[in-house]
């Protein structure tokens, strides 16, 4: 079969394949893996401190010399929260540790840490990224001029064709189609219900909307997926679940293992663990919080407030109290090398495309 295609040439890969970036799951030795296949691979950012974020470009580049993303959050937090939402939510919180015999420091209001894409942007181009994807909104137009000056491609996410159309308006080279069944944060930015159009329903009318490539996004999985993700409009794919066991995977054993006995129902939308919707494994902390019944703070309060046991977990390979990102069809993400799961993907892609 024929991969290149204008995403390719764009991208400068082999593959329209596109890993997709997961916070707190993502290694840069998975990124460079990916890379070095001849696909994309997807560096997370979102939220770190700049000098986090150089070093992890660094740790990138020492693997590879591929090209490679930078993905961002993207967006700007409200002047003022609730802090009766916060501190009622951390009072439920700290006597919930207890109740499960756990300890995690509780969190100052005044201290949580903000780290704007703006703050993040003078590293990255510093660091000479030419690909730059976002999610959770978009740059404004000072930051759409300046990533322009130095000709890096951006691509954003759209979760509703009506987001697709914003991003390419102000100028978004690719647009990331992510439907409704994908893991992890939802991309969606403009106001009103959170969209929840499935992938391939989504895909083909942003492709007739829009002049732009798109890249299907939630629920591929194999190469069945890539395929009729192609034939529906799609420029390329951006899978994150079908990594999620990988090697290079910084979920722990016992993460993996779980995520190894889901089903197609098994998954849920929550905004429990960061205060925005994002689909994941229900756990007690989950469960706890959606039953406490309390209102729930914002992005990055929310995400603040579950940080510290989310590490304590995390420590102990205790999956009740961490957040387990994964899409609706992870229970096929196969326990493999990322190469080697990116290879067969490329397989039976082809296999299928040249019957």
């Amino acid at each position: 079969m024929e991969w290149k295609n204008e995403l390719t040439r764009m991208l400068g890969v082999t593959y329209p394949l596109i890993q997709a970036p997961m916070l707190g799951i993502t290694s840069p030795s998975m990124v460079a893996a990916v890379s070095n296949s001849g696909g994309l691979g997807s560096l997370p950012v979102g939220g770190l401190h700049p000098d986090k974020v150089l070093s992890l470009i660094r740790e990138v580049k020492g693997l590879t010399r591929q090209p490679f993303a930078v993905n961002l959050f993207v967006y700007e937090p409200a002047e003022h929260y609730d802090r009766k939402t916060f501190d009622d939510m951390q009072e439920f919180l700290q006597f919930l540790y207890g109740a499960n015999r756990l300890a995690a420091a509780p969190v100052n209001y005044e201290d949580v840490p903000f780290h704007s894409w703006r703050d993040q942007l003078p590293v990255i181009l510093a660091a000479g990224i030419k690909y730059v994807s976002f999610t959770f909104g978009m740059p404004d137009a000072a930051g759409f001029e300046l990533l322009k000056q130095h000709q890096v491609l951006l691509m954003g996410t759209a979760t509703s064709v009506e987001e697709a159309g914003a991003l390419t308006a102000a100028g978004t080279d690719v647009v990331i189609a992510q439907g409704i069944e994908a893991g992890g944060h939802r991309g969606s930015f403009l106001p009103g219900a959170l969209p929840q159009t499935g992938t391939f329903a989504l895909v083909p009318q942003i492709a007739d909307r829009v002049r732009v490539p798109v890249i299907a996004a939630g629920g591929i999985m194999d190469g069945r997926g890539v395929a009729a993700a192609k034939i529906l409009g799609a420029s390329g794919v951006q899978m994150g679940s079908l990594f999620l066991r990988a090697h290079e995977s910084l979920a722990t054993p016992a993460h993996k293992a779980a995520l190894a006995d889901i089903t197609d129902t098994d998954t849920l939308l929550t905004r429990a663990i960061s205060g925005r919707w994002a689909r994941g494994v229900r756990n007690t902390l989950i469960t706890e919080i959606e039953a406490s019944g309390l209102p729930v703070s914002e992005y990055p309060y929310q995400d603040a407030l579950t940080q510290p046991i989310r590490k304590v977990a995390k420590e102990l390979d205790n999956t009740s109290f961490v957040n387990m990102w994964a899409g609706q069809a992870a229970g096929k993400a196969r326990a493999w090398s990322t190469a080697d799961i990116f290879a067969e993907l490329v397989r039976e892609t082809a296999l299928i495309l040249n019957k």
